[in-house]
C-alpha cells in the first residue's frame, strides 16, 4: 500500500498487537484511521453497539482472506478513490463490494 502513496499503519508498528478489537478501534479513532480487518463478525458487532450507544469510529473496512493480496490492494484502492475519511466515518464497508 505505501508503494501506492497510501498512509498505512500496522497494527505491529501501532504497538497494539495483544489489544483487543475494541482497544485498536479506538486506537484507530483516536488517530483518524480507518480500521481494515478479516474479522468481520467482531468488528460489525462493535460497530452495532456504537452506533446504538451514540458513540462513533473513524470507519470499519472488512475483507475476506480469500482475496489475493492484488485483489485485496485494488479494492482498497478503489474505495480510497471514491470515499473520503469524512465519507467513512461510522461506517463500515466490505471489500466484496468493491470488485469489479
Amino acid at each position: 500500500m505505501r508503494l501506492r502513496n497510501v498512509n498505512v499503519v500496522s497494527t505491529g508498528e501501532a504497538q497494539m498487537l495483544s489489544r483487543s478489537d475494541e482497544e485498536q478501534l479506538q486506537w484507530a479513532y483516536d488517530h483518524q484511521r480507518v480500521i481494515y480487518s478479516f474479522n468481520a463478525r467482531d468488528f460489525y458487532r462493535i460497530h452495532t453497539n456504537l452506533i446504538e450507544k451514540k458513540q462513533g469510529h473513524s470507519g470499519i473496512l472488512l475483507g475476506f482472506q480469500n482475496y489475493s493480496i492484488g485483489e485485496q490492494m485494488r479494492r482498497i484502492l478503489r474505495i480510497i478513490a471514491t470515499k473520503s475519511a469524512e465519507d467513512m466515518k461510522n461506517q463500515v464497508e466490505f471489500l466484496s463490494a468493491w470488485g469489479e
